[in-house]
This record gives C-alpha cells, sequence and structure tokens, in this order.
C-alpha cells in the first residue's frame, strides 16, 4: 500500500462522553477543569441532551446525556484517560488549582515523563482525565526510533506555588487547550499494534513490554495510546456510559480519501460521507476522522 502512514499534522479532536449526569458532568469540566460551555443543545426546552466544552472555538469533551444506559465493568475495554493539553506552565497550573480546589477527591497522580508534566484525575463518573504541558520537542531524547519516556515523581504542591498565578487564574477562558492525545484501555496490544499502526497509519513511539503501546503522527510523542493494565483479555464492548467517540483530524480531504482507501483494502468497515470517516476498532471504540480543511 502507498500513503501508508497518517499525514504528519494529524491531530486529535474532541472527545464524546456518554454520561448519566449531564448537569453534573458539565459542571465538572465547565467549573473544575475550565472549559467554557460553547454549547448545550436541548437547553431552551428545558431538557438538555448534549453539552460542548472547549477553549475558543475548539470543542475538546462533548457529553452526551445517556441516562438509560449502565456503566461498563472495570475490566472492559473503553476510556482510560482523555488527556488535555495546555500551552504552557502557567495555564496547566490553572487547571490544576481549579480541579485540585474544586473536586480534591478526584484527583489521582501525577508525573514527569520527560517529555511532558501531567496531572491525573478521575471525573465524577469515573472517566480518567490527564491534564499536561508539553516540554519543547527540542527536548525530547529519542533513541532506535523510540522516544524516551519515564514516570518520575512530579510534586503538584511545588508546581503550583512555581507555576499559578492570579492572572493565569482570572484568564484561563482565554487560553487555548485541546485534546493531546486520548489513551484506550483495550484487550491485547498485538491486536492494537495491527489496527492502529498497521492499518490506521500511526508509527509506534513507545512501548512497555506486551501491556501498552504508544503511536503517533509525525513525530509527536504519542497521539494515542493502548494499555492492558486493567482490562487485558478484554472483548467488544456493549453500549455503556463512558466513552462514546474518538475523532482525529487529519490536514486534508486528500488524507481522508487515502485513509479510507487503506481501511477498505484491509477489510476495515467504514461509513463514509465526504467528509468524516467513521469506524470501529476490534473492541467497538468509535473512531471518527475528520479533514481539518
Amino acid at each position: 500500500m502507498t500513503n501508508d502512514l497518517l499525514a504528519a499534522d494529524t491531530g486529535m479532536g474532541a472527545v464524546t462522553l456518554r454520561v448519566a449526569d449531564l448537569d453534573g458532568m458539565t459542571a465538572y469540566y465547565r467549573d473544575a477543569v475550565r472549559l467554557t460551555l460553547l454549547a448545550q443543545e436541548g437547553a431552551a426546552l428545558g431538557r438538555a441532551s448534549r453539552s460542548i466544552l472547549g477553549r475558543g472555538t475548539t470543542p475538546v469533551v462533548i457529553l452526551e446525556h445517556a441516562p438509560e444506559l449502565k456503566h461498563a465493568g472495570p475490566r472492559e475495554a473503553g476510556l482510560f484517560h482523555t488527556a488535555i493539553l495546555f500551552d504552557t506552565e502557567e495555564d496547566l497550573a490553572t487547571a490544576l488549582y481549579s480541579v485540585a480546589s474544586r473536586y480534591p477527591t478526584s484527583f489521582t497522580g501525577s508525573a514527569d515523563h520527560l517529555v511532558s508534566k501531567a496531572f491525573y484525575f478521575t471525573d465524577p463518573e469515573g472517566n480518567g482525565v490527564e491534564l499536561y504541558w508539553d516540554r519543547d520537542r527540542t527536548e525530547w531524547s529519542w533513541k532506535h526510533g523510540m522516544v524516551e519516556m519515564a514516570t518520575l515523581a512530579l510534586d503538584p504542591n511545588r508546581f503550583l506555588q512555581e507555576n499559578a498565578t492570579d492572572a493565569g487564574l482570572a484568564d484561563a477562558d482565554n487560553r487555548a487547550a485541546r485534546v493531546g492525545h486520548v489513551h484506550l484501555s483495550v484487550g491485547d496490544v498485538p491486536s492494537a499494534r495491527e489496527f492502529y499502526v498497521n492499518r490506521l497509519g500511526f508509527e509506534t513511539t513507545s512501548e512497555f513490554g506486551p501491556q501498552a503501546l504508544f503511536v503517533s503522527a509525525g513525530g509527536y510523542h504519542h497521539h494515542m495510546a493502548m494499555n492492558t493494565w486493567q482490562s487485558a483479555g478484554a472483548g467488544r464492548r456493549q453500549p455503556a456510559l463512558g466513552l462514546g467517540l474518538v475523532r482525529i483530524e487529519v490536514p486534508t480531504a486528500d488524507d481522508l480519501g487515502a485513509l479510507n482507501e487503506r481501511l477498505v483494502h484491509f477489510g476495515v468497515g467504514t461509513a463514509d460521507d465526504g467528509r468524516t470517516l467513521g469506524f470501529d476498532d476490534p473492541w467497538s471504540n468509535r473512531i471518527q476522522v475528520t479533514a481539518r480543511a
């Protein structure tokens, strides 16, 4: 196959979550993570069905009200976390301070990953959230085609002392944020590699034995990751609360067409309306690819 890699400037779009308590989840991402409520469908009728939250004109999280669904089991495939990327350490500190102040029990950890600094939370319905900032790419180290990442101690209190500012807190709504990567729980890594690398066209950037795979386009440390830490052996997902849709953005319609041709070649069932390309991964995680242009 030609054109067997995703375009170098491929990125991630908003993540859709199916939620039981739309008001409570909207409040978490708006008031704690400090995303802006960009739109709310159905609100005028007194029964909102969908909240779109982000920064500026960039959606980050889309919440769909699905009270008829139940939570998935803890060992099933699905979302590990949505990772929200901030441009500066000050912006990350603002979000960290806000979540830790308003929902302190949702904090689950922090780490310096060499390429980034990250803080982890669990939202009120159990979805993982990572808030992070990237070091400049010139500071990343690559060896044999793999980026060097680690999990080093990162003191959240010290990070706040060094980076949180009154100006950042006051101006948070006007600062950029976007989905930097999406991390999934899957049943096995070989199937994830076959689908996301060999078929979809990401490149492997890091591996942790048979338990985790990190992939990207264009030399980013990772746009997506898949692990089996809690979900080894998981099969296809049934409809449940949690992950509804992962969005990937390619630069042009030609890139979208090339991807569709490649997926059809590999026998992946796709829904193509000329603007978006939809398909499922081996665990029924729904993926939608759009052309930015």
